[in-house]
């Protein structure tokens, strides 16, 4: 379907209420619509594009048992079609006009994203506003796309010895916490979902109440929220049921899992448990970025030193690295990955991982390398301000997790005020033993034939996915 993508320069004067919430120095503004929908604009005016996103807040930590991976599943559907729009019309329009587009899921949210010539944005609200709430189901679609994940989840999990460990890991890390649930489901929920099922969580979770549309681009705010009132505001809330809150419990002891499954290559994952700002109490939220600043220092280039003595110098591994997610919604795990080389086994690499940790324990980091990690972290944030999606996404997953997007603009100061000190203080309280999950992939012998289907490439082991 073709429309006209300035029409909403005729919507002025319409009857709909919206609410500024706020506009601060960067011109980046915020409203919400009447019916709950949030729209937040950051103009950015270097090229004629914009980036239009729109987060859900429901992902697989929102899932309860037996219904495992139906966020992951809504996504896939969400292409299936409206009455006005059928199958196939999405995607063909936007490709249409120029737009690159695609979705994802994760524990926390769901979003979908387009980014297209300026004047086209009205094309992104329109097919956006139509199936947040007119999406149509179909029992032969969903057949076919239960069919669909089922192949998914078999080639990218169960057939992919390093996601295969990440699944198991995370299941054995976490008792209570939902961040339990794979992303994509345990394969028999997939295979028992049901129209009713479907139906419900995309009546519940898919409206403008649960929904943020964040839109970075040569654009202006006002142009903007008159668009969004003119294809969202008469869609319909919905009553939201939070899932009840079960915090993760407390690690009493360490964890260890061991997958055994053919693959050419053993793989290590270390996990420890660690607040993020949305868990940590006011007080010791410098501890967050006293932990990104650790991870970055541990595994932040060639001269990192996960890179630089595990991997060249002690030549233990052939990759190692270090993760964490501050923006993750529920207590999360500080990751510590590799594969050691064929002349060492995983116990040497666990020793040489380890070590690393008790270096940052006992010894303050040296000023110089502190200032070389903060700079070249600094300069990877200042670089995403290149990319209105990247612009686009962090306030979108600030947002979504709960966070205030304003804090984004601290954070480079954040990260400036992290001293060696506190590196070594968090690395004391929370890298302890009885806080460690670890996970261990055994190899199998495998058959020639599937060689390269089960290789265990160094980019599948950079920790779990959040």
């Amino acid at each position: 379907m073709h429309f006209n993508p300035l029409s909403y320069l005729l919507l002025i004067g319409l009857p709909f209420l919206i609410a500024p919430v706020h506009a601060d120095s960067t011109k980046t503004e915020e409203f919400t619509l009447e019916n709950g929908l949030h729209i937040i604009v950051k103009p950015d005016h270097r090229s004629p594009v914009v980036t239009s996103q729109i987060w859900y807040k429901v992902g697989s930590s929102y899932e309860q048992e037996g219904h495992t991976g139906l966020s992951h599943f809504l996504e896939h559907l969400m292409f299936k079609g409206t009455e006005k729009h059928p199958v196939g019309d999405f995607s063909r329009i936007m490709s249409e006009n120029g737009a690159s587009q695609n979705a994802f899921t994760s524990a926390d949210f769901t979003a979908f994203f387009q980014t297209l010539e300026k004047s086209r944005l009205a094309i992104s609200f329109e097919l956006e506003a139509d199936r947040m709430r007119a999406l149509q189901f179909d029992d032969s679609e969903l057949q076919k796309e239960k069919r669909v994940v089922m192949e998914e989840r078999r080639n990218r999990t169960e057939d992919e010895p390093s996601s295969l460990l990440q699944e198991h890991f995370r299941a054995v890390a976490y008792t209570t916490s939902s961040y339990q649930n794979p992303v994509v489901g345990w394969m028999n929920d997939i295979e028992n979902y049901n129209m009713a099922d479907v139906r419900a969580w995309y009546q519940q979770w898919y409206a403008p109440n649960n929904a943020t549309i964040v839109v970075v681009g040569d654009v202006e705010p006002q142009a903007v929220f008159q668009l969004a009132k003119q294809y969202f505001a008469n869609l319909s809330p919905s009553v939201i049921t939070p899932p009840p809150a079960r915090r993760e419990i407390e690690q009493l002891g360490e964890r260890r899992v061991i997958v055994k499954r053919p693959a050419k290559l053993p793989i290590l994952t270390m996990g420890y448990k660690v607040p993020t700002l949305a868990t940590i109490a006011p007080a010791d939220v410098t501890d967050v970025y006293a932990l990104e600043v650790l991870a970055y220092t541990l595994s932040l280039g060639n001269s990192a030193r996960l890179d630089k003595e595990v991997v060249r110098r002690q030549e233990i591994a052939n990759s190692a690295s270090a993760t964490y997610d501050l923006t993750a919604r529920l207590e999360s795990l500080f990751t510590l990955s590799g594969v050691p080389t064929q002349k060492h086994t995983i116990t040497e690499l666990e020793t040489a991982l380890r070590e690393q940790i008790t270096r940052l324990q006992t010894t303050l980091v040296d000023k110089a390398e502190l200032e070389r990690v903060k700079t070249l972290l600094i300069a990877s944030n200042v670089y995403e301000q290149d990319s209105v999606f990247y612009q686009a996404m962090k306030i979108g997953i600030w947002t979504t997790v709960g966070l205030d997007w304003h804090l984004l603009e601290q954070y480079v100061d954040n990260i400036k005020a992290v001293t060696p000190e506190q590196i070594q203080a968090v690395a004391k309280k929370y890298l302890i033993d009885d806080h460690l999950t670890i996970g261990q992939l055994e190899p199998l012998p495998i058959d020639s034939a599937d060689e390269n289907r089960h290789a265990a490439p160094a980019h599948a082991i950079q920790g779990a996915i959040q």
